[in-house]
């Protein structure tokens, strides 16, 4: 989360920080201080929704960005209606920390609400400068066709270069001139990622994982 802040100060944003995590004191300051973008993880945003004073707020000109954990359907869809402009993003304290925003194109700006939640809860799409992929257990790219599943590797200019003191982990995460998130995931025909597992967490067969 460190990512907006360095970026902020270096684009001379003002910034506004909430100290205690108390909802009407963030709803407060959003209104009062005219915050224009946010980010935070999802419980965040479920304690907001939640409180009483939400629905005598007008939060339209409010952009939040979700990250740390995903976001849900059903509370992004509660966020929509109350008119914060939700989505989620990805990345990793390896990618510094940026890689995909679940921004909607221009041609999605028109769908109905359950469509917008499906697009907003997705991983997202590359931001600039970002060349990402999914790749089977030989390294090979996947379709993007929304179901091929593999494991996303990136390159992008910011992306560490290794480990501290630790230089087979630091091969084994650039392997193939790849950084290797360690997530599994399927790219859609519009380019959208979505993450559904991890690496340790699935098994090798036929190749497949």
């Amino acid at each position: 989360a460190w990512g907006v802040p360095y970026l902020c100060t270096m684009l001379g944003t003002r910034q506004v920080y909430p100290g205690r995590y108390e909802p009407e004191m963030i709803l407060k300051l959003v209104v009062q201080e005219k915050v224009t973008l946010s980010h935070c993880v999802p419980t965040i945003i479920h304690m907001l929704v939640s409180s009483p004073v939400m629905s005598q707020l007008d939060l339209s000109n409010w952009k939040v960005i979700i990250g740390g954990s995903a976001l849900s359907k059903g509370l992004c869809k509660a966020a929509l209606e109350n008119k914060i402009n939700i989505f989620s993003a990805y990345g990793m304290s390896e990618t510094c920390p940026l890689l995909t925003v679940a921004n909607l194109k221009p041609h999605m700006l028109d769908m109905g609400l359950e469509d917008q939640v499906k697009i907003r809860t997705k991983t997202g799409i590359p931001v600039p400068n970002v060349q990402l992929e999914i790749i089977d257990p030989e390294g090979k790219p996947l379709p993007r066709d929304g179901k091929s599943a593999g494991e996303i590797v990136v390159r992008t200019p910011w992306l560490t270069q290794g480990y501290l003191k630790d230089p087979e982990k630091s091969e084994e995460l650039w392997a193939d001139g790849w950084l290797h998130t360690g997530d599994i995931g399927s790219i859609d025909g519009e380019g959208y990622l979505q993450i559904t597992d991890r690496v340790k967490d699935v098994i090798k067969t036929g190749g497949e994982w």
